[in-house]
């Protein structure tokens, strides 16, 4: 298994406030990133696997969907976030 509750406890001790909070949402963010990753690296060898491309299309939404909570409400830690996982250029 690619997500072991090894790489999640490091996920979270990196993005969010500790290892044991998993309801922040920069490191829910960070999770979402780390899986979106995966299963595009999975889509690139598979490229008809479709449960996997809807999986991954909702992966990307439930991450906007943080993202633009996080805006709303710290603009600071959106930004943060944001340059730590350099998902913008």
């Amino acid at each position: 298994m690619y997500l072991t509750s090894e790489t999640k406890k490091e996920i979270f001790e990196t993005y969010g406030k500790s290892a044991e909070d998993t309801g922040s949402a920069e490191g829910q963010v960070a999770l979402f990133t780390y899986r979106i990753k995966h299963l595009t690296g999975h889509l690139k060898t598979n490229k008809k696997d479709v449960f996997t491309q809807r999986s991954l299309v909702r992966l990307v939404g439930k991450r906007r969907k943080l993202l633009d909570y996080l805006k709303d409400k710290d603009i600071e830690r959106y930004r943060a976030i944001i340059k730590q996982l350099g998902l913008r250029k």
